[in-house]
C-alpha cells in the first residue's frame, strides 16, 4: 500500500512540475487550459499536487535510512 502511495504521489508531483515548465517556457497552463482557470476541478488538481509534493518530501529521510 505504501509503495503504491508513494508511485501516485511521485506521478502528481511530476505531473505538476510539468505543468510549471509548461508555464515557465510556452506561457501555458495545462490544467487551466483542460478544466478552466481555478474551477473547482483545477483547484483539486492543483491541491492534490500539492500535497504529493510535500509528500514527497519524505522520500529524502527514506532514501538516508536505505530503505
Amino acid at each position: 500500500m505504501n509503495r503504491m502511495l508513494d508511485y501516485v504521489a511521485l506521478t502528481l508531483t511530476i505531473v505538476g512540475a510539468i505543468n510549471w515548465g509548461l508555464i515557465g517556457f510556452l506561457e501555458l497552463d495545462l490544467v487551466a487550459w483542460l478544466f478552466g482557470n481555478l474551477t473547482w476541478i483545477s483547484r483539486i488538481v492543483y491541491a492534490l499536487v500539492g500535497i504529493c509534493g510535500l509528500y514527497c518530501l519524505t522520500f529524502f529521510g527514506r532514501i538516508r535510512d536505505g530503505e
